[in-house]
């Protein structure tokens, strides 16, 4: 992305006052998304996935066989379909196949396991439809890379086929926050902070649950044998959880 861009983004992100309180700030990132529309020979088709909300996305040509199962960013705590719709469609029409983005339940409301568990049910939902594991990337952005990672990694305890590969942008690994970079890159960082992710930590994760357990922090997990991921980090984040999954790179 062109240096010009990411200042119009960050003049976008830093245009109105930090949100307070969770349903102003899930309004604000779907304003955000919204500035960007879908395009307008995208399909979109609602489903429900298992009780769990989801979207089919389809670019003209796109391969119905594959899929892209992609989980949207906001710290568990907000983010939607909408908010990351475009985003979702125009990946799909890169690779050429289809998408499905999925409306997991958000924190405070719905706790851990809540997204996580529906993350599962997204998979089963697929698989039902006949779709071959190895026609099936998974992905997602901040919360939804961290649920990229613990879904795959769930399969691979139940020694159940695993996905093709795995798409991460800036995914949060580590909600104990033990990153060097929360401290490092807080002055240059325009979103994160560490106020805002111990916030969104305690949001989906009481204090009673073990923050380093690899079900809910995946950095501390076994990455030995997981499938090709492709890892997409700024040099700017404050979250330098990325950069120790990328130590364990996958073979």
């Amino acid at each position: 992305m062109a240096e010009s861009e990411i200042a119009n983004i960050r003049a976008v992100l830093l245009s109105k006052p930090r949100p307070v309180g969770w349903e102003q700030r899930r309004q604000r990132l779907d304003e955000v998304g919204s500035i960007w529309p879908v395009a307008d020979d995208v399909e979109l088709r609602t489903v429900d996935c298992g009780n769990v909300a989801g979207e089919w996305s389809f670019s003209p040509g796109a391969d119905t066989t594959r899929v892209l199962l992609y989980f949207h960013g906001g710290g568990f705590c907000s983010g939607s379909i909408l908010s990351h719709r475009r985003l979702v469609t125009e990946a799909g029409r890169a690779a050429g196949i289809s998408t499905l983005a999925i409306d997991y339940r958000l924190a405070p409301e719905n706790p851990f396991p809540a997204a996580h568990d529906d993350a599962m049910s997204a998979w089963r939902y697929l698989r039902q439809q006949g779709i071959d594991a190895g026609n099936i990337v998974v992905g997602g952005d901040s919360a939804g890379g961290n649920l990229t990672i613990t879904l795959i990694n769930a399969l691979r305890r139940a020694n159940e086929e695993s996905p093709a590969c795995a798409w991460l942008i800036s995914p949060w690994t580590d909600l104990s926050m033990s990153g060097t970079t929360l401290q490092s890159k807080d002055q240059i960082d325009p979103i994160i902070h560490r106020g805002y992710l111990d916030e969104l930590a305690d949001a989906v994760a009481p204090a009673s649950l073990d923050r380093r357990s690899p079900f809910l922090s995946p950095l501390f997990s076994n990455l030995t044998g997981f499938p090709p991921t492709l890892i997409q980090v700024g040099s700017a984040e404050t979250c330098s959880q990325t950069r120790h999954v990328s130590r364990r790179r996958p073979r």
